[in-house]
This record gives C-alpha cells, structure tokens and sequence, in this order.
C-alpha cells in the first residue's frame, strides 16, 4: 500500500469573505432586523478601523458596508454552522470523481491545516491509505 495525499488550498480572499460573512463581532447574520444590522455594522466598522481585522481598513469597511446593504434587502443568508458545513461538502461536488470523497473529509474537518488568512493562505492536508495494485502470479517453474 502506498499513502496517497490530497491537498486542498483555501485563498485568503475566501476566508476573509467566510469570516466577515461570520460577523468579526462573532454574531451570526441570519437575516437580523434593520437596527440588528445597523449595530453589526457599526461594530464591524469599528474593528475595522481599529485594524482588527485581517483585511485593510478600506477593503474591510467596503465589504462590512456591502454585507449591511445586501442584508437590508434580505439576500445575506443564514451562517449558522450547519448551513457553512452544508455548502463546504456541496463544494466538493465540483471535484473529480476520485477525489470527491477525500474533499468531503477535508470539509468535515478531517486532516489537518496549517497556515493562516494573514499568512496568504491555509493549507489542508489528508493523507488516506490506498491499496495498490494487486502483484501479477508468479510464472509457473519450467
């Protein structure tokens, strides 16, 4: 048996949207009434000015001001757990049948990861056993 290895790489830009989507004041966005999103921007805002984010300040307050507005008009969905592990598997249906499988792992957290949104990236690693081809019967003596 020889280990096959599956690395699966994260963008920081992708992360950065999971964790604003998240709320950096660690509030979940399902749908909050009007002074709910006010105050969640408001708090975002300040965080991002304090640079407690990982993003620059300007990008930061465009996006905090972005997921304010769509949440206005009712079209930010709900982040609760469940919904973010839901789309992270639903990912994995893009990839190639071989492959699948081992994605879906990584986006149940098997594996591990290393790196970081401010490194430049995060690095997800799952090394799975698979069998190899079985050896060819030995030539009968002549």
């Amino acid at each position: 048996m020889r280990p096959l290895r599956f690395d699966f790489h994260a963008s920081a830009a992708s992360y950065a949207a999971a964790l604003l989507l998240a709320g950096t004041a660690g509030t979940a966005l399902a749908a909050p009434a009007s002074a709910e999103a006010t105050q969640l921007y408001r708090q975002t805002a300040a965080d991002c000015r304090a640079g407690r984010t990982q993003q620059s300040q300007a990008d930061c307050l465009r996006e905090a001001g972005a997921a304010l507005q769509e949440t206005r008009r009712g079209h930010l969905q709900s982040t609760d757990a469940a919904t973010l592990s839901a789309n992270a598997v639903a990912r994995c249906a893009r990839q190639p049948t071989e492959r699948r499988a081992s994605c879906e792992k990584l986006a149940r957290g098997e594996g591990t990861s290393a790196g970081s949104v401010a490194g430049g990236g995060v690095l997800r690693t799952l090394v799975e056993t698979v069998p190899g081809p079985a050896p060819a019967p030995a030539a009968a003596p002549r």
